[in-house]
């Protein structure tokens, strides 16, 4: 199975930021039988959730030549005790890249108000990939086409 833990990209800006939202729901996978008496997201979601976005940004500013890893995640804010029902932005910059590496920043935001963010995030480069067919990945995870 898997995790896609953003719902539609909605702007993106090669080589500078990507914007996407995401809406958490109570019927959310990872929400079942992990709380038994008030269901939370979980920290970790939102990081994957930027993570995500942001690893698309990489690769598409690289022309879908690369596929980005993330190796390195550091000063992380997550609000505590989130529960399912919201709509949040997700927000991601590129910092710096090269043809190893690169260098982010993401936030997601609630009605204006940042409720998670990770200052640093940095992603391993993978050279061996199909390019086509991670063209085909991000036009089908993210209706873009390239």
């Amino acid at each position: 199975m898997r995790f896609l833990y953003y719902d539609s990209i909605t702007n993106i800006d090669k080589g500078k930021a990507i914007t996407g939202v995401k809406t958490f729901t109570l019927s959310e996978e990872f929400l079942r039988k992990h709380f038994k008496k008030k269901a939370l997201v979980p920290g970790v979601i939102y990081i994957e959730a930027m993570a995500q976005l942001l690893g698309w940004l990489v690769i598409y500013s690289h022309d879908f030549k690369l596929s980005a890893i993330m190796s390195l995640v550091e000063d992380v804010k997550i609000a505590p005790d989130l529960r399912p029902g919201f709509k949040a932005e997700i927000h991601g910059e590129i910092i710096s890249t090269s043809k190893r590496d690169s260098l982010g920043r993401a936030w997601i935001t609630v009605d204006g108000e940042t409720i998670a963010s990770m200052n640093r995030i940095i992603y391993s480069h993978v050279q061996k990939v199909d390019s086509e067919a991670l063209k085909n990945l991000f036009y089908y995870y993210s209706g873009i086409k390239i």
